[in-house]
């Protein structure tokens, strides 16, 4: 019986996520969620399960709302690794979850790292 996309996504979200656990463990996670309208960013310390800085589409200030485009992620992707520097963040490992290191996600992760953000 063939497998749902929500159930694909699901497995590739946990294989992504067990395999980054492994490899880098004790450093702050930089998650990406992507839906249809918006594209947010966390940067989380799993090992007191606090978010440190997040950014979103969905902030004013950005000047993005609503938007869920190439040039959209590209300022979530500044914005977050403005935020890290300033909460004392120089490195991360990138989570993408289930979703495709292409398009959006890679427009995300190229601006954080050109902000400073060490990925």
């Amino acid at each position: 019986m063939a497998n749902s996309k929500r159930q694909l996504f699901l497995k590739r979200r946990l294989r992504v996520r067990n395999k980054l656990r492994k490899v880098n463990a004790g450093r702050l996670r930089l998650s990406v969620h992507r839906s249809s309208k918006n594209i947010s960013v966390q940067l989380i310390d799993d090992v007191k399960g606090v978010t440190l800085a997040s950014a979103s589409t969905l902030e004013k200030d950005l000047g993005v709302v609503g938007k869920n485009n190439v040039e959209a992620a590209a300022k979530v992707g500044s914005a977050i690794a403005e935020r890290a520097k300033k909460a004392g963040v120089e490195e991360a490992y990138f989570d993408r979850g289930g979703f495709l290191f292409h398009g959006k996600v890679k427009a995300l992760a190229d601006a954080a790292r050109e902000g400073g953000l060490k990925i």
